[in-house]
C-alpha cells in the first residue's frame, strides 16, 4: 500500500463540529475514476457520516482561468450567446457551492449524470445552466456567481490545496483528525472499502459503529440517481440480486431505468 503517506502540510481550519475526522476528497469531476469511487464515498457517508465531515477539492489542471473569467462575464451580459471550455464545469461546481455545500454536491452529482448519459456537452455554459435548473438552484444567484471572482478564487483555492498537500493522483483522500498538530494521512488512488474503514478506525482509536443502511427507497430520496453497481456495492448484493430489487421498484413506478454505454442507471420518477 505504497500510496498511503503521512503529510505535514498545514490544512485549512478543521471543522468545529463534534465529528472528529475531516476528509479532503480530491477529484477531477469529469474523470472516470471519480465515477468509480462514488459508490465507496456514498457508502462511507451512509455508514460512518457521524464520524467525519468532508469536502470535495476539485483537481482539474487548467490554465488561463483569469482570462476565462472575463469571457464568462461577457457571456452573462449577453455579449456572447455561449462559450465552451474544459474549465467551465469546475467553475460551475464552485458557483453552486456558494449556495451551500448540499447545493454543490447536488450539482456535482447531476453533472456526472449528464456525463454518463452523454446528454449534452458539459463544457458548454448553456448546458451548465440547464444542470443548475435541474437541481433547482437559485438561477439568478447562480448566473451571477458563475461569472464572479468568488467562484474563480474558490477553484484556484482548490488547486492551491492540491499543490500544498502534494496530491499528484486523483482521486485521493486526505484524512485529518481534530488535533491540528497531527499529520494528515494521504491515500492516493482507489482502494477496497475495508481500507477506508480501517483508516477511520485507526485514527479514532476505537471500534467503529455502523449506522444502519436506509431502504432502497430512502436511498433514492437521498441520491436520486444510482447505478446497478452502486446498489449492489452499498447493500453487499450480487449485481443480479440488485437488478431484481430495482426492477421490482421500476414495476411499482417508483424509479426508471436508463441504459448507457458504460452503466445502467436508475433514478426517481
Amino acid at each position: 500500500m505504497n500510496n498511503i503517506q503521512m503529510i505535514q502540510e498545514p490544512v485549512p481550519t478543521i471543522s468545529t463540529t463534534n465529528k472528529p475526522i475531516e476528509l479532503y476528497i480530491f477529484i477531477d469531476p469529469l474523470c472516470p475514476e471519480a465515477f468509480s469511487m462514488q459508490a465507496t464515498l456514498r457508502k462511507l457517508q451512509l455508514e460512518y457520516n457521524h464520524y467525519f465531515t468532508w469536502r470535495f477539492v476539485l483537481s482539474t489542471e487548467l490554465t488561463s482561468l483569469n482570462c476565462l473569467s472575463k469571457r464568462v462575464k461577457g457571456c452573462i451580459s449577453g455579449i456572447e450567446l455561449d462559450i465552451n471550455h474544459p474549465v467551465l464545469p469546475s467553475i460551475a461546481i464552485k458557483a453552486a457551492e456558494l449556495q451551500g455545500k448540499r447545493a454543490g454536491t447536488r450539482y456535482l452529482s447531476k453533472l456526472q449524470e449528464y456525463v454518463l448519459l452523454n446528454y449534452q456537452d458539459v463544457n458548454s455554459y448553456a448546458t451548465l445552466l440547464k444542470i443548475a435548473e435541474d437541481v433547482q438552484l437559485d438561477m439568478n444567484e447562480f448566473t451571477v456567481d458563475f461569472g464572479s471572482k468568488e467562484a474563480a478564487r474558490a477553484f484556484q483555492c482548490d488547486l492551491y490545496i492540491k499543490r500544498e498537500m502534494e496530491v499528484d493522483e486523483v482521486p485521493s483522500i486526505v484524512f485529518f483528525n481534530e488535533c491540528i498538530e497531527d499529520e494528515g494521512l494521504k491515500v492516493s488512488g482507489s482502494y477496497a472499502y475495508e481500507v477506508y474503514e480501517h483508516i477511520l478506525q485507526e485514527m479514532l482509536s476505537e471500534q467503529l459503529v455502523r449506522q444502519p443502511l436506509p431502504t432502497i427507497e430512502d436511498l433514492f430520496s437521498k441520491f436520486h440517481t444510482l447505478s446497478t453497481n452502486e446498489i449492489a456495492f452499498i447493500y453487499s448484493l450480487t449485481e443480479q440480486a440488485a437488478e431484481r430489487e430495482l426492477k421490482k421498484r421500476m414495476l411499482q413506478q417508483k424509479i426508471e431505468r436508463i441504459q448507457t454505454t458504460h452503466a445502467t442507471l436508475w433514478r426517481l420518477k
